[in-house]
């Protein structure tokens, strides 16, 4: 874990102080963004097998929603997506020193959950990264899953792509739950990771926004060992 805060502070404190003085490029924190998953993913020896990878190819903005088991979500997803992601996240990480600034600057989308003001604004600024090319990713579950099990999926993503007219691509991640369980610091190492990636679904191809939530949540579910 030591290690994991070291190679954070490395690729966010360049981050934050580029932003002090306007610097900051896309490219750049994409290429960060990969060193440090890479990093976090090879310190503990996970092994990562990916299934539906031809859903990838072509990749174009879209609205990305996996389910959430771990913190080790974020670099073994990062390790596999192509082009500029940017997660949503809840505002309390913005608050961390650092941490929360790179994040700011890096164009991630701070969602405050109590303020439906600020989360309609945060929405409008995801829109805004579609036009330039960037995806953006959601876990819709809204939290963390303690046990490993499919929480129910919040509404708020599929709006998003709703009303930017882009694709939701389901991921299901399978595995990650046992490398940093939900609310522990137990590190557990070579752990094996699935990831499948879902085709792409259109709320046009549906009749109703909740057939669309239907269809991705059970797309996501597909692909779990306990859904």
């Amino acid at each position: 874990m030591v290690r994991a805060a070291a190679w954070t502070l490395k690729v966010c404190a360049p981050t934050v102080l580029e932003a002090a003085v306007g610097r900051v490029r896309r490219d750049v924190c994409d290429d960060r963004i990969a060193w440090w998953s890479r990093r976090l993913v090879d310190d503990v020896g996970v092994r990562v097998e990916l299934l539906g990878g031809a859903n990838l190819e072509g990749f174009t903005p879209c609205v990305v929603m996996s389910n959430h088991q771990s913190l080790y979500d974020v670099p073994v997803l990062y390790q596999l997506l192509p082009g500029s992601v940017r997660m949503v996240a809840k505002k309390e990480l913005f608050r961390i020193p650092i941490f929360g600034g790179a994040m700011r600057a890096g164009e991630f989308v701070e969602v405050d959950r109590e303020n439906r003001a600020r989360a309609v604004a945060s929405l409008a600024y995801a829109r805004t990264l579609f036009d330039s090319g960037v995806s953006v990713w959601i876990a819709p579950e809204g939290t963390r899953s303690p046990d490993g099990h499919l929480g129910p999926f919040k509404k708020g993503g599929f709006v998003l792509a709703e009303e930017a007219h882009v694709p939701v691509l389901p991921i299901s991640i399978d595995g990650t739950c046992r490398i940093l369980p939900a609310r522990t610091t137990d590190l557990h190492f070579g752990e094996r990771v699935r990831v499948t990636v879902h085709p792409p679904a259109r709320r046009e191809a549906f009749a109703s926004r909740e057939a669309w939530m239907a269809h991705v949540r059970g797309a996501v579910a597909s692909g779990l060992s306990n859904p």
